[in-house]
């Protein structure tokens, strides 16, 4: 059983989602990006997912381009982010990556994953490859044991949401709404409607992102989803802190606030994986 299998075990069993938190790595800087995930974990995030900065990062919005950009800037590479990654994997918490297919291309599908499984990864998000594109993908993390993660959106018929799933391990990724990352002022009512429609044809954990940014918001995708993946949120406080310290301090606010929240959902079925 993978880290992520056995971390959402461990939270079903407690009878909640389980909180997935994002930031990219590289941003204020390495160092201090790698600070801030630990502040997340410390305020209670159960999964980690780092981001791998990328010059066209086709589904996020403003707020994670900036800190993507300004990672990018400084330097930030691969290596930077296999860094990360074995920094926070090192402190127990399962830790993936959130990449575009472009930098895992260009590393080599074999070497990427190879070398992130080395460094802890438990897993990996890829939002613009499909299954039918991920051969090379499938078979390198197959040799690693990391966990592949595909992408469902509200818009996905149900043969699409089976084959999707058939296609991941770990978790499916339900997005909420259609459209780019970014806090938003309410989730998509379309969201429950998504993971109903995944539990008649998987009994994979199915975690929602794209959107959450309170803790209301969190335990109300709590009560149905198994996990509720929160990123631009986390990003926003670092993009408006006057300081590192006060970054850290804002981040760990909101991680409080987020993991109250999905401890305090209601929950409903949440089916028998």
């Amino acid at each position: 059983m993978s880290d992520l299998a056995v971390v959402l075990r461990k939270t079903r069993s407690e009878g909640r989602a389980a909180l997935v938190g994002y930031l990219p790595a590289g941003y204020p800087s390495v160092e201090e990006a790698i600070a801030a995930l630990a502040t997340m974990v410390e305020g209670g995030v159960d999964i980690v997912e780092v981001g791998l900065p990328y010059s066209d990062p086709l589904m996020d919005g403003p707020t994670i381009q900036a800190a993507v950009d300004a990672a990018l800037t400084a330097g930030t590479t691969p290596a930077d982010v296999l860094r990360t990654v074995k920094a926070v994997a090192e402190g127990g918490t399962p830790t993936m990556v959130m990449t575009y297919w472009n930098p895992v291309e260009q590393y080599g599908p074999d070497r990427f994953a190879a070398d992130l499984a080395a460094a802890g990864g438990a897993g990996v998000i890829i939002p613009d490859l499909i299954p039918e594109e991920a051969a090379p993908w499938l078979a390198a993390v197959d040799t690693t044991g990391l966990d592949p993660i595909f992408l469902v959106a509200p818009s996905s018929t149900q043969p699409r949401l089976a084959f999707v799933a058939a296609h991941c391990r770990g978790f499916v990724y339900a997005a909420s709404t259609m459209g780019v990352t970014g806090a938003r002022e309410q989730i998509s009512g379309r969201a429950a409607t998504l993971v109903s429609r995944l539990r008649e044809v998987t009994e994979l954990p199915v975690c929602v992102g794209l959107g959450v940014t309170t803790g209301a918001q969190a335990a109300e995708v709590a009560a149905y989803a198994d996990g509720v993946i929160v990123g631009s949120a986390f990003v926003r406080r670092l993009l408006d802190a006057d300081s590192p310290e006060a970054g850290l301090t804002s981040v760990h606010a909101l991680a409080e606030e987020l993991a109250t929240g999905v401890r305090a959902a209601s929950r409903t079925d949440s089916g028998s994986w």
